[in-house]
């Protein structure tokens, strides 16, 4: 039972350690769902699963290297920074459809929603909590304010 209770509780030293793991996954979660709930609602392809699946699995990364002690190399959590960045990329990039005219490309805006929704879940698993949060508001301000501009661009265009 104990080499079981070890391999349970490898890379949290003590209860103040897990509670902030909590925390920040919670919070993570939470923050991608904001994201996700509001994607769902537009009827984008990329919605609340999701939004709390890149926002909490990107904290996790940046939890499972502090929880190995990686932290404190400012060298190689920037590597896993960048890891993500480009796996994300990835990820976003097929969320984006050309569809038959030239011009008629659709899912930009839901690539950089998940590209955004990843930076919140690794500022969250920096510890940045605050930060996230008002990212994740400014997000939410950005999908929900510039559809009424949009809206009201393609009105005045000429066709």
């Amino acid at each position: 039972m104990d080499i079981l209770w070890t391999e349970l509780t490898a890379g949290i030293p003590d209860g103040r350690h897990l509670a902030i793991f909590l925390i920040r996954l919670i919070a993570a979660t939470l923050f991608g769902a904001v994201i996700g709930y509001e994607r769902q609602r537009a009827g984008k392809a990329a919605g609340l699963r999701t939004h709390i699946l890149v926002a909490a699995g990107t904290a996790m990364f940046i939890l499972g290297c502090e929880g190995a002690g990686i932290r404190t190399d400012s060298d190689a959590i920037s590597r896993v920074i960048q890891g993500i960045i480009t796996g994300i990329g990835f990820v976003g990039a097929g969320s984006i459809i050309k569809r038959d005219s030239e011009r008629d490309i659709q899912g930009v805006t839901t690539s950089a929603g998940i590209w955004m929704t990843a930076a919140i879940g690794v500022t969250v698993g920096l510890g940045m909590i605050g930060l996230a949060l008002m990212a994740t508001i400014l997000s939410l301000l950005i999908l929900r304010v510039t559809v009424y501009f949009e809206r009201r661009l393609s009105k005045t265009k000429p066709t």
